[in-house]
């Protein structure tokens, strides 16, 4: 979840809405305001716009219903984008999405890691980790993967707030304390 007070605040509104309306509404709405927020931070000049505070509210409003007409949206999250806009909260769209992304998981049981290795894991071997994975925690991983040859060997492992480091490099920096302790 972001930092943002204000994001979190509005991405809990939409999302109580969404329980009202059913499981299907829920994931609907999830999907369209994260849709929405993809394509305004993938344009950085309706960023820009969207913070001029020279452009009116009804200005504001009237490209955005130009956006949201394109975008088919369903007419709660077109409701939603235009309180947005008569807040001047159009700016925190994507931290709105990203919030309520992390509700829906949290109600779904799913939880984001990443899983960093020296090399490159085959395709066989990362569905096997996440299988592990997920036997132990009990949860549904959303895992991505990355490289990064300045752990030496071993993974650095995070899920949600949780890091495990397992690396070489970790291990060796202990090792190194323990030395200059004297232990």
């Amino acid at each position: 979840m972001s930092g943002n007070i204000v994001a979190r605040r509005y991405a809990k509104a939409l999302f109580a809405v969404g329980l009202k309306h059913g499981e299907a509404e829920l994931e609907n709405y999830g999907a369209q305001v994260s849709g929405l927020a993809e394509a305004l931070a993938g344009s950085p000049e309706a960023m820009r716009f969207f913070h001029n505070p020279v452009f009116s509210v009804e200005e504001k409003k009237k490209v955005l219903g130009q956006i949201i007409q394109e975008m088919g949206l369903n007419k709660m999250v077109a409701n939603f984008a235009d309180l947005l806009a008569d807040k001047d909260r159009l700016i925190s769209l994507p931290e709105i999405a990203e919030d309520f992304g992390a509700m829906l998981d949290d109600k779904n049981g799913v939880v984001s890691g990443k899983l960093v290795t020296a090399v490159a894991l085959s395709d066989p071997r990362k569905v096997e980790l996440k299988q592990r994975l997920e036997q132990q925690t009990g949860k549904k991983l959303e895992l991505s993967f990355a490289t990064d040859a300045e752990i030496l060997g071993g993974v650095v492992l995070q899920i949600g707030d949780s890091v495990l480091d397992a690396s070489l490099r970790a291990q060796l920096n202990i090792l190194k304390e323990t030395i200059k302790r004297g232990e």
